[in-house]
């Protein structure tokens, strides 16, 4: 099996939301469930969430594919999302990307050489009145981030990222 037995326990808990009948219902989950576990939602991955919920790979790899919150590649410990929508980017979305860029010294889909950070450009987060906003692995929403912020943000995950490499 690709995934923990922890795993399939939470896949089996989203599959039962659903009718026997719409176990593609909980695809979306499975994935999300798949990716904290692996890092990223890799072809075996989708392969292994089609097995299990006994759908078409190819249905789940639309949604993986479809949806920004799923990584089809290798990403850095820490995904940066930031929104650039246009209501965002009246309130500095785009500066605050450009920040980001040059702080990281990469572009949107890239990963730092040490692993630690990748830099994503999100849609809209629903957070626009705190713009510029920032979303880091697919959870933890930032908002009102101005340089100092983003550097102690980035300050802060770097250090979580050497503790847990310790």
């Amino acid at each position: 099996m690709l995934l923990s037995e922890q795993a399939y326990k939470k896949i089996d808990r989203e599959i039962a939301k659903y009718p026997a009948d719409q176990k593609q219902s909980a695809i979306m989950a499975s994935l999300s469930i798949a990716q904290d576990e692996i890092g990223w939602v890799s072809p075996e991955v989708i392969q292994a969430v089609a097995d299990y919920l006994g759908q078409p790979p190819i249905l789940v790899q639309e949604n993986a594919t479809f949806y920004n919150m799923f990584d089809v590649r290798p990403i850095g410990k820490y995904k940066i999302t930031v929104c650039t929508n246009l209501p965002c980017a009246l309130r500095d979305g785009v500066k605050t990307a450009d920040y980001l860029k040059d702080k990281l010294g990469i572009g949107f889909r890239e990963t730092t050489p040490d692993g630690v950070f990748s830099l994503v450009e999100g849609e809209c987060m629903g957070a626009c009145g705190d713009a510029p906003v920032l979303l880091v692995n697919n959870k933890h929403m930032c908002v009102r981030m101005q340089a100092e912020k983003i550097d102690e943000m980035l300050a802060e995950l770097k250090a979580s990222a050497k503790g847990a490499a310790a």
